[in-house]
Protein backbone atom coordinates (compact mmCIF):
# COMPACT_ATOMS: atom_id res chain seq x y z
CA UNK A 1 0.00 0.00 0.00
CA UNK A 2 2.91 2.53 1.03
CA UNK A 3 4.48 1.53 -2.56
CA UNK A 4 1.09 2.07 -4.05
CA UNK A 5 0.82 5.23 -2.05
CA UNK A 6 4.21 6.90 -3.60
CA UNK A 7 3.68 5.77 -6.57
CA UNK A 8 0.45 8.13 -7.00
CA UNK A 9 2.26 11.03 -5.50
CA UNK A 10 4.70 10.55 -8.60
CA UNK A 11 1.98 9.96 -10.91
CA UNK A 12 0.51 12.99 -9.91
CA UNK A 13 3.67 14.96 -9.51
CA UNK A 14 4.57 14.17 -13.53
CA UNK A 15 1.26 15.23 -14.09
CA UNK A 16 1.56 18.81 -12.94
CA UNK A 17 5.04 18.89 -14.22
CA UNK A 18 3.89 17.76 -17.61
CA UNK A 19 0.68 20.21 -17.81
CA UNK A 20 2.98 23.39 -16.25
CA UNK A 21 5.68 22.62 -18.69
CA UNK A 22 3.18 22.58 -21.77
CA UNK A 23 1.45 26.02 -20.41
CA UNK A 24 4.52 27.49 -20.08
CA UNK A 25 5.39 26.69 -24.05
CA UNK A 26 2.16 27.60 -24.44
CA UNK A 27 2.29 30.71 -23.03
CA UNK A 28 5.64 31.12 -24.65
CA UNK A 29 4.67 31.00 -28.06
CA UNK A 30 1.61 33.44 -27.62
CA UNK A 31 3.74 35.85 -26.18
CA UNK A 32 6.07 35.11 -29.18
CA UNK A 33 2.97 35.39 -31.45
CA UNK A 34 2.20 39.17 -30.39
CA UNK A 35 5.33 40.19 -30.34
CA UNK A 36 5.64 39.39 -33.74
CA UNK A 37 2.25 40.39 -35.35
CA UNK A 38 2.50 43.98 -32.99
CA UNK A 39 6.44 44.71 -34.08
CA UNK A 40 7.59 46.86 -37.45
CA UNK A 41 11.04 45.91 -37.79
CA UNK A 42 11.23 42.39 -39.45
CA UNK A 43 8.86 41.36 -42.10
CA UNK A 44 9.32 37.74 -42.34
CA UNK A 45 8.39 38.05 -38.65
CA UNK A 46 5.03 40.04 -38.88
CA UNK A 47 4.18 37.93 -42.15
CA UNK A 48 4.72 34.71 -40.75
CA UNK A 49 4.60 35.27 -36.95
CA UNK A 50 6.47 32.31 -34.79
CA UNK A 51 7.53 30.41 -38.11
CA UNK A 52 9.05 33.48 -39.19
CA UNK A 53 12.20 32.99 -36.52
CA UNK A 54 12.89 29.51 -37.59
CA UNK A 55 14.77 31.92 -40.97
CA UNK A 56 17.41 33.74 -37.98
CA UNK A 57 18.15 30.52 -36.67
CA UNK A 58 18.87 28.56 -39.21
CA UNK A 59 20.83 31.41 -40.56
CA UNK A 60 22.93 31.72 -37.42
CA UNK A 61 23.39 27.50 -37.53
CA UNK A 62 24.23 27.69 -41.58
CA UNK A 63 27.99 29.04 -41.46
CA UNK A 64 28.43 25.99 -38.89
CA UNK A 65 26.72 23.47 -40.54
CA UNK A 66 28.26 24.44 -44.39
CA UNK A 67 31.42 24.06 -42.59
CA UNK A 68 30.86 20.93 -41.81
CA UNK A 69 28.58 19.01 -43.83
CA UNK A 70 28.58 20.76 -47.39
CA UNK A 71 31.49 22.46 -48.25
CA UNK A 72 34.43 19.74 -49.62
CA UNK A 73 37.81 19.95 -48.23
CA UNK A 74 39.62 22.07 -50.36
CA UNK A 75 36.19 25.00 -50.78
CA UNK A 76 35.64 26.61 -47.33
CA UNK A 77 36.90 30.14 -46.72
CA UNK A 78 38.57 31.42 -45.36
CA UNK A 79 40.28 28.58 -44.56
CA UNK A 80 39.41 25.26 -45.95
CA UNK A 81 38.57 21.91 -44.28
CA UNK A 82 42.13 20.30 -45.86
CA UNK A 83 44.49 23.10 -44.70
CA UNK A 84 42.85 23.53 -41.09
CA UNK A 85 43.22 19.68 -40.82
CA UNK A 86 46.63 19.77 -41.07
CA UNK A 87 47.40 22.45 -38.34
CA UNK A 88 45.57 20.53 -36.02
CA UNK A 89 47.53 17.37 -36.78
CA UNK A 90 50.43 19.57 -36.88
CA UNK A 91 49.82 20.54 -33.51
CA UNK A 92 48.97 16.95 -32.10
CA UNK A 93 51.95 15.30 -33.70
CA UNK A 94 49.45 13.36 -35.54
CA UNK A 95 50.91 11.47 -37.90
CA UNK A 96 49.78 14.06 -41.58
CA UNK A 97 50.65 11.00 -44.28
CA UNK A 98 47.71 10.43 -46.35
CA UNK A 99 46.90 7.79 -49.08
CA UNK A 100 46.06 7.43 -52.11
CA UNK A 101 46.44 10.36 -53.99
CA UNK A 102 46.23 14.34 -53.67
CA UNK A 103 42.46 15.41 -53.05
CA UNK A 104 44.35 19.03 -54.63
CA UNK A 105 43.37 19.64 -57.99
CA UNK A 106 46.82 20.43 -60.13
CA UNK A 107 44.78 21.80 -62.94
CA UNK A 108 43.53 24.88 -60.44
CA UNK A 109 44.95 28.00 -62.02
CA UNK A 110 47.12 29.24 -59.28
CA UNK A 111 48.11 26.39 -58.02
CA UNK A 112 52.01 26.40 -56.91
CA UNK A 113 54.18 23.70 -57.93
CA UNK A 114 57.86 23.33 -55.91
CA UNK A 115 60.32 21.54 -58.73
CA UNK A 116 62.12 18.54 -57.09
CA UNK A 117 65.29 17.76 -57.72
CA UNK A 118 66.65 14.33 -59.10
CA UNK A 119 69.46 14.56 -56.30
CA UNK A 120 67.70 15.55 -53.32
CA UNK A 121 69.48 16.48 -50.09
CA UNK A 122 69.93 13.56 -47.89
CA UNK A 123 68.92 13.98 -44.13
CA UNK A 124 72.56 14.10 -42.61
CA UNK A 125 73.80 16.71 -45.21
CA UNK A 126 70.76 19.04 -44.21
CA UNK A 127 71.26 22.28 -42.64
CA UNK A 128 69.18 23.91 -39.90
CA UNK A 129 67.62 27.62 -41.02
CA UNK A 130 70.46 29.78 -41.47
CA UNK A 131 70.21 32.51 -38.47
CA UNK A 132 69.37 35.91 -39.86
CA UNK A 133 70.75 39.32 -37.95
CA UNK A 134 67.95 42.41 -37.95
CA UNK A 135 69.02 45.51 -36.57
CA UNK A 136 73.06 45.37 -37.31
CA UNK A 137 73.45 49.04 -36.54
CA UNK A 138 71.35 48.85 -33.03
CA UNK A 139 72.59 48.89 -29.55
CA UNK A 140 71.31 45.44 -28.97
CA UNK A 141 71.08 43.21 -32.32
CA UNK A 142 68.32 40.43 -32.57
CA UNK A 143 69.52 37.22 -33.77
CA UNK A 144 67.13 33.94 -34.98
CA UNK A 145 67.00 31.17 -36.96
CA UNK A 146 63.09 30.50 -36.57
CA UNK A 147 61.67 30.99 -40.00
CA UNK A 148 57.70 30.63 -38.62
CA UNK A 149 56.67 32.86 -35.73
CA UNK A 150 53.64 34.50 -33.92
CA UNK A 151 52.14 37.09 -35.55
CA UNK A 152 50.15 40.14 -33.38
CA UNK A 153 46.97 39.03 -31.95
CA UNK A 154 46.53 41.25 -28.71
CA UNK A 155 45.54 40.88 -24.98
CA UNK A 156 41.82 42.23 -24.99
CA UNK A 157 41.41 40.60 -28.86
CA UNK A 158 42.32 37.45 -27.61
CA UNK A 159 41.95 35.96 -23.94
CA UNK A 160 44.26 35.06 -21.04
CA UNK A 161 44.38 31.51 -21.47
CA UNK A 162 45.02 31.88 -25.36
CA UNK A 163 48.16 34.44 -24.71
CA UNK A 164 50.09 31.69 -21.65
CA UNK A 165 49.45 29.08 -24.13
CA UNK A 166 51.31 31.15 -26.98
CA UNK A 167 53.98 32.23 -24.53
CA UNK A 168 54.87 29.61 -23.12
CA UNK A 169 54.46 27.55 -26.80
CA UNK A 170 56.94 29.80 -28.35
CA UNK A 171 59.10 29.94 -25.67
CA UNK A 172 58.87 25.86 -26.25
CA UNK A 173 59.26 26.06 -29.99
CA UNK A 174 62.24 28.63 -30.28
CA UNK A 175 60.27 31.02 -32.04
CA UNK A 176 59.18 34.87 -31.32
CA UNK A 177 55.70 36.00 -29.87
CA UNK A 178 54.25 39.44 -31.39
CA UNK A 179 52.50 41.20 -28.76
CA UNK A 180 49.55 42.78 -30.94
CA UNK A 181 48.91 46.66 -31.12
CA UNK A 182 46.93 46.11 -27.16
CA UNK A 183 50.47 46.95 -25.02
CA UNK A 184 52.59 44.02 -22.16
CA UNK A 185 50.15 42.15 -20.74
CA UNK A 186 52.49 39.64 -17.47
CA UNK A 187 50.80 36.57 -19.67
CA UNK A 188 53.29 37.49 -22.37
CA UNK A 189 55.72 37.60 -20.51
CA UNK A 190 55.33 34.54 -18.78
CA UNK A 191 56.40 31.77 -21.27
CA UNK A 192 59.66 34.00 -21.18
CA UNK A 193 59.75 33.95 -25.41
CA UNK A 194 61.11 36.38 -27.42
CA UNK A 195 58.77 39.33 -27.84
CA UNK A 196 58.06 42.03 -30.48
CA UNK A 197 56.20 45.07 -28.70
CA UNK A 198 53.70 46.40 -31.55
CA UNK A 199 53.29 50.17 -31.71
CA UNK A 200 49.38 50.84 -32.95
CA UNK A 201 48.30 54.01 -33.68
CA UNK A 202 46.92 54.39 -30.53
CA UNK A 203 50.20 53.38 -29.01
CA UNK A 204 48.25 51.44 -26.50
CA UNK A 205 50.86 50.56 -23.94
CA UNK A 206 53.97 53.32 -24.54
CA UNK A 207 51.22 56.44 -24.38
CA UNK A 208 51.22 59.46 -21.88
CA UNK A 209 47.67 60.84 -20.88
CA UNK A 210 47.19 62.40 -24.16
CA UNK A 211 47.46 59.34 -26.24
CA UNK A 212 51.08 60.82 -27.53
CA UNK A 213 54.61 58.10 -27.16
CA UNK A 214 56.12 58.24 -23.61
CA UNK A 215 59.44 57.92 -24.19
CA UNK A 216 60.03 56.69 -20.21
CA UNK A 217 57.60 53.33 -21.06
CA UNK A 218 59.53 52.77 -24.27
CA UNK A 219 62.84 52.63 -22.12
CA UNK A 220 61.05 51.13 -19.44
CA UNK A 221 59.77 48.54 -22.06
CA UNK A 222 63.95 48.35 -23.70
CA UNK A 223 65.48 47.18 -20.43
CA UNK A 224 62.90 43.64 -20.50
CA UNK A 225 65.40 41.13 -21.98
CA UNK A 226 62.25 38.95 -23.59
CA UNK A 227 61.41 42.32 -25.61
CA UNK A 228 63.49 41.71 -28.54
CA UNK A 229 62.33 44.28 -31.42
CA UNK A 230 59.77 46.75 -31.75
CA UNK A 231 56.98 47.24 -34.25
CA UNK A 232 55.42 50.25 -35.67
CA UNK A 233 51.98 49.15 -37.22
CA UNK A 234 50.60 51.44 -39.89
CA UNK A 235 47.76 49.25 -41.12
CA UNK A 236 46.49 45.36 -40.76
CA UNK A 237 45.34 42.69 -43.52
CA UNK A 238 41.86 42.86 -41.80
CA UNK A 239 41.34 46.52 -41.90
CA UNK A 240 44.05 49.07 -44.10
CA UNK A 241 43.08 52.16 -43.21
CA UNK A 242 41.27 51.66 -39.81
CA UNK A 243 42.33 51.20 -36.50
CA UNK A 244 42.27 48.23 -34.21
CA UNK A 245 38.43 47.45 -32.71
CA UNK A 246 38.12 46.08 -29.23
CA UNK A 247 34.39 45.96 -28.81
CA UNK A 248 33.62 47.11 -24.91
CA UNK A 249 32.35 43.86 -23.94
CA UNK A 250 36.14 42.90 -24.12
CA UNK A 251 37.64 45.97 -22.61
CA UNK A 252 37.77 44.80 -18.82
CA UNK A 253 39.42 46.64 -15.89
CA UNK A 254 42.75 44.56 -16.55
CA UNK A 255 42.85 45.24 -20.67
CA UNK A 256 41.96 49.09 -20.00
CA UNK A 257 44.43 49.39 -17.16
CA UNK A 258 47.48 47.68 -19.82
CA UNK A 259 46.02 50.09 -22.34
CA UNK A 260 45.86 52.91 -20.82
CA UNK A 261 42.18 53.17 -22.04
CA UNK A 262 38.29 53.62 -20.00
CA UNK A 263 36.81 49.91 -18.75
CA UNK A 264 34.14 49.69 -20.47
CA UNK A 265 34.18 51.24 -23.17
CA UNK A 266 34.57 50.15 -26.87
CA UNK A 267 38.56 50.87 -27.53
CA UNK A 268 39.45 52.01 -31.12
CA UNK A 269 42.29 53.15 -32.46
CA UNK A 270 43.05 55.98 -35.41
CA UNK A 271 43.05 54.85 -38.51
CA UNK A 272 46.86 56.29 -38.94
CA UNK A 273 49.27 57.46 -36.37
CA UNK A 274 48.62 61.23 -35.97
CA UNK A 275 52.89 61.78 -35.92
CA UNK A 276 53.25 60.42 -38.85
CA UNK A 277 52.31 61.78 -42.04
CA UNK A 278 55.32 61.53 -44.83
CA UNK A 279 58.26 58.89 -45.16
CA UNK A 280 59.88 61.62 -43.40
CA UNK A 281 58.35 60.75 -40.45
CA UNK A 282 58.05 57.44 -40.21
CA UNK A 283 61.82 56.94 -40.85
CA UNK A 284 62.23 59.87 -37.89
CA UNK A 285 59.74 57.88 -35.69
CA UNK A 286 61.85 54.60 -36.52
CA UNK A 287 65.24 55.93 -35.44
CA UNK A 288 63.62 57.66 -32.35
CA UNK A 289 62.36 54.50 -31.12
CA UNK A 290 65.19 52.75 -32.17
CA UNK A 291 67.46 55.36 -30.06
CA UNK A 292 65.08 55.13 -27.52
CA UNK A 293 65.63 51.53 -26.86
CA UNK A 294 68.68 50.82 -28.76
CA UNK A 295 66.72 48.00 -30.28
CA UNK A 296 65.42 46.76 -33.85
CA UNK A 297 62.86 48.42 -35.22
CA UNK A 298 60.28 47.87 -38.13
CA UNK A 299 57.02 48.73 -39.33
CA UNK A 300 53.75 46.87 -40.40
CA UNK A 301 51.94 47.75 -43.34
CA UNK A 302 49.20 46.29 -46.03
CA UNK A 303 50.65 47.30 -49.55
CA UNK A 304 48.45 48.51 -51.93
CA UNK A 305 49.62 52.12 -53.56
CA UNK A 306 52.82 51.65 -53.88
CA UNK A 307 54.97 54.87 -54.91
CA UNK A 308 55.70 55.90 -50.94
CA UNK A 309 57.60 52.56 -50.74
CA UNK A 310 59.65 54.10 -53.41
CA UNK A 311 59.86 57.68 -51.82
CA UNK A 312 60.82 55.72 -48.79
CA UNK A 313 63.84 54.66 -50.54
CA UNK A 314 64.99 57.63 -51.80
CA UNK A 315 64.81 58.97 -48.40
CA UNK A 316 67.12 56.64 -46.71
CA UNK A 317 69.65 56.98 -49.92
CA UNK A 318 69.32 60.92 -48.32
CA UNK A 319 69.76 59.91 -44.69
CA UNK A 320 72.24 57.13 -44.91
CA UNK A 321 71.79 53.27 -44.86
CA UNK A 322 71.72 53.60 -40.45
CA UNK A 323 68.46 55.71 -40.89
CA UNK A 324 66.32 52.60 -42.98
CA UNK A 325 63.93 50.90 -41.39
CA UNK A 326 65.82 46.89 -39.68
CA UNK A 327 62.68 45.22 -41.07
CA UNK A 328 59.64 45.74 -42.69
CA UNK A 329 56.48 43.44 -41.95
CA UNK A 330 54.30 42.96 -44.69
CA UNK A 331 50.76 41.93 -44.51
CA UNK A 332 48.32 40.86 -47.03
CA UNK A 333 44.84 42.14 -47.89
CA UNK A 334 43.57 38.48 -47.02
CA UNK A 335 45.02 39.06 -43.55
CA UNK A 336 41.54 38.77 -40.99
CA UNK A 337 42.53 37.72 -37.43
CA UNK A 338 41.22 41.07 -36.05
CA UNK A 339 37.36 42.18 -36.39
CA UNK A 340 37.11 44.63 -39.50
CA UNK A 341 34.23 46.43 -41.48
CA UNK A 342 33.80 44.10 -44.63
CA UNK A 343 34.75 46.78 -47.28
CA UNK A 344 37.99 46.75 -45.64
CA UNK A 345 38.18 42.89 -45.20
CA UNK A 346 36.60 42.14 -48.79
CA UNK A 347 38.32 44.61 -51.12
CA UNK A 348 40.77 46.83 -49.56
CA UNK A 349 44.65 46.22 -50.07
CA UNK A 350 46.91 43.69 -52.30
CA UNK A 351 47.27 40.33 -51.46
CA UNK A 352 50.75 38.94 -50.64
CA UNK A 353 50.88 37.15 -54.26
CA UNK A 354 51.18 40.33 -55.75
CA UNK A 355 53.09 42.44 -52.92
CA UNK A 356 55.57 40.40 -51.50
CA UNK A 357 57.80 39.68 -55.09
CA UNK A 358 57.20 43.19 -55.64
CA UNK A 359 58.76 44.56 -52.36
CA UNK A 360 61.45 42.37 -52.60
CA UNK A 361 62.28 43.31 -55.78
CA UNK A 362 61.97 46.88 -55.02
CA UNK A 363 64.65 46.41 -51.82
CA UNK A 364 66.97 44.03 -54.10
CA UNK A 365 67.79 46.63 -56.83
CA UNK A 366 67.68 49.33 -54.20
CA UNK A 367 70.42 47.60 -53.00
CA UNK A 368 69.08 47.26 -49.40
CA UNK A 369 67.68 43.36 -49.39
CA UNK A 370 70.18 42.71 -46.81
CA UNK A 371 70.08 45.87 -45.15
CA UNK A 372 65.85 45.48 -44.75
CA UNK A 373 64.53 42.33 -43.70
CA UNK A 374 61.08 40.96 -44.48
CA UNK A 375 58.20 39.55 -42.88
CA UNK A 376 55.49 38.09 -44.23
CA UNK A 377 52.26 37.57 -42.93
CA UNK A 378 48.78 36.69 -44.12
CA UNK A 379 46.90 33.41 -44.52
CA UNK A 380 50.44 30.94 -44.10
CA UNK A 381 49.36 28.72 -42.40
CA UNK A 382 50.56 25.39 -44.59
CA UNK A 383 54.20 24.38 -45.34
CA UNK A 384 53.78 24.82 -48.92
CA UNK A 385 52.65 28.69 -48.26
CA UNK A 386 55.77 29.59 -45.98
CA UNK A 387 57.97 28.06 -48.14
CA UNK A 388 56.18 29.57 -51.28
CA UNK A 389 57.19 33.04 -49.17
CA UNK A 390 60.71 32.35 -48.57
CA UNK A 391 61.28 31.68 -52.22
CA UNK A 392 59.73 34.82 -52.93
CA UNK A 393 62.13 37.17 -50.54
CA UNK A 394 60.78 36.66 -47.30
CA UNK A 395 63.05 36.15 -44.41
CA UNK A 396 60.66 35.38 -42.23
CA UNK A 397 57.04 34.31 -42.04
CA UNK A 398 54.17 35.24 -39.71
CA UNK A 399 50.44 33.56 -38.55
CA UNK A 400 47.92 34.25 -36.06
CA UNK A 401 44.99 32.50 -37.18
CA UNK A 402 47.34 29.05 -37.68
CA UNK A 403 48.62 29.24 -34.31
CA UNK A 404 45.03 30.22 -33.33
CA UNK A 405 43.92 26.67 -34.88
CA UNK A 406 46.79 25.16 -32.97
CA UNK A 407 44.79 26.24 -29.80
CA UNK A 408 41.85 24.83 -31.16
CA UNK A 409 39.89 27.32 -33.11
CA UNK A 410 37.20 25.66 -34.95
CA UNK A 411 36.51 29.08 -37.20
CA UNK A 412 33.25 29.76 -35.65
CA UNK A 413 33.28 33.16 -37.19
CA UNK A 414 32.76 34.56 -33.45
CA UNK A 415 35.79 36.33 -32.89
CA UNK A 416 34.29 40.12 -32.06
CA UNK A 417 31.45 38.68 -30.29
CA UNK A 418 32.95 37.74 -27.28
CA UNK A 419 31.39 34.60 -27.20
CA UNK A 420 34.14 31.95 -29.04
CA UNK A 421 33.22 28.51 -28.20
CA UNK A 422 37.24 27.41 -27.68
CA UNK A 423 37.95 30.44 -25.18
CA UNK A 424 40.50 31.56 -27.32
CA UNK A 425 38.81 35.33 -28.39
CA UNK A 426 36.43 35.44 -25.16
CA UNK A 427 36.92 36.88 -22.04
CA UNK A 428 33.69 34.81 -20.49
CA UNK A 429 35.61 32.65 -17.85
CA UNK A 430 32.88 30.00 -18.83
CA UNK A 431 34.07 29.01 -22.51
CA UNK A 432 37.86 30.20 -21.01
CA UNK A 433 37.54 26.71 -18.64
CA UNK A 434 38.29 24.38 -21.44
CA UNK A 435 41.29 26.27 -22.94
CA UNK A 436 44.47 24.65 -20.98
CA UNK A 437 47.81 26.85 -21.67
CA UNK A 438 49.88 23.74 -20.35
CA UNK A 439 48.20 21.65 -22.64
CA UNK A 440 47.69 24.18 -25.73
CA UNK A 441 51.34 25.89 -25.30
CA UNK A 442 52.63 21.69 -26.09
CA UNK A 443 50.59 22.27 -29.67
CA UNK A 444 51.52 25.48 -30.43
CA UNK A 445 55.21 24.11 -30.36
CA UNK A 446 54.33 21.18 -31.94
CA UNK A 447 53.02 23.34 -34.63
CA UNK A 448 55.63 25.53 -34.96
CA UNK A 449 58.42 22.74 -35.39
CA UNK A 450 56.15 20.44 -38.10
CA UNK A 451 55.50 23.40 -39.78
CA UNK A 452 59.52 24.02 -40.01
CA UNK A 453 60.10 20.55 -40.53
CA UNK A 454 57.65 20.01 -43.37
CA UNK A 455 59.21 23.34 -45.29
CA UNK A 456 62.49 22.08 -44.62
CA UNK A 457 61.41 18.59 -46.50
CA UNK A 458 60.38 21.03 -49.59
CA UNK A 459 63.40 22.28 -50.01
CA UNK A 460 65.12 19.49 -49.26
CA UNK A 461 63.40 17.85 -52.41
CA UNK A 462 64.57 20.25 -54.03
CA UNK A 463 67.83 19.57 -53.80
CA UNK A 464 68.57 22.54 -51.16
CA UNK A 465 70.31 21.85 -47.40
CA UNK A 466 68.13 24.49 -46.36
CA UNK A 467 64.76 27.02 -46.69
CA UNK A 468 66.22 30.00 -46.64
CA UNK A 469 68.14 28.20 -49.76
CA UNK A 470 64.29 28.60 -51.82
CA UNK A 471 64.32 30.92 -54.89
CA UNK A 472 61.84 31.88 -56.84
CA UNK A 473 63.50 29.50 -59.52
CA UNK A 474 62.43 26.40 -57.72
CA UNK A 475 58.60 27.57 -58.37
CA UNK A 476 56.12 27.02 -61.01
CA UNK A 477 52.16 27.85 -61.27
CA UNK A 478 49.61 26.10 -63.46
CA UNK A 479 47.93 28.79 -65.62
CA UNK A 480 44.87 29.03 -67.60
CA UNK A 481 45.79 26.61 -70.01
CA UNK A 482 46.14 24.21 -66.99
CA UNK A 483 50.06 23.88 -67.77
CA UNK A 484 52.58 25.27 -65.61
CA UNK A 485 54.69 28.24 -66.09
CA UNK A 486 58.20 29.30 -64.45
CA UNK A 487 56.73 31.93 -61.09
CA UNK A 488 58.97 34.33 -62.81
CA UNK A 489 57.54 34.28 -66.04
CA UNK A 490 53.90 34.56 -65.15
CA UNK A 491 55.09 37.08 -62.03
CA UNK A 492 57.87 39.39 -63.65
CA UNK A 493 59.47 42.23 -61.55
CA UNK A 494 59.36 45.78 -62.48
CA UNK A 495 62.37 47.76 -63.15
CA UNK A 496 62.28 49.88 -59.93
CA UNK A 497 65.33 51.49 -59.85
CA UNK A 498 68.30 51.11 -62.65
CA UNK A 499 71.87 50.12 -61.89
CA UNK A 500 73.16 53.61 -62.32
CA UNK A 501 71.00 54.77 -59.59
CA UNK A 502 72.22 51.75 -57.68
CA UNK A 503 75.56 52.66 -57.65
CA UNK A 504 74.64 56.63 -57.00
CA UNK A 505 72.84 55.23 -53.61
CA UNK A 506 76.15 52.97 -52.85
CA UNK A 507 78.35 55.65 -53.07
CA UNK A 508 76.02 58.23 -51.19
CA UNK A 509 76.16 55.69 -48.36
CA UNK A 510 79.62 55.14 -48.21
CA UNK A 511 80.35 59.10 -48.34
CA UNK A 512 77.99 59.75 -45.71
CA UNK A 513 79.53 56.98 -43.00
Amino acid sequence: MVDMHWALKLLTWLEVTFITVIGLILLSLAIMYIADITQNTHTIRKNYPLIGRFRYFFEHLGEFFRQYFFAQDREELPFNRADRSWVYRAAKNIDSNVGFGSTLNLNQPGTLLFLNSAFPVQEEEALIAAPVTLGPFCKTPYTTNSIFNISGMSYGAISRPAILALSRGAAKAGCWLNTGEGGLSPYHLEGNCDLVFQIGTAKYGVRDLHGNLNDERLAELATLPQIKMFEIKLSQGAKPGKGGILPAEKVSAEVAYIRGIAQGQASISPNGHTDIHSVIDLLAMVNHIRKVTGKPVGFKAVLGEKTWLVDLINEIRVQGIESAPDFITLDSADGGSGAAPQPLLDHVGLPIKESLPWLAALLEQAGLKERIKIIVAGKLITPHMVAWALACGADFVNSARGFMFALGCIQAMQCHKNTCPTGITTHNTKLQKGLDPTDKAERVASYQRNLSKSVAMIAHSCGLAEPRQLKMRHLHIITNNGFSAPWESVNPQPLIFTAAENRTSSDEASTKH
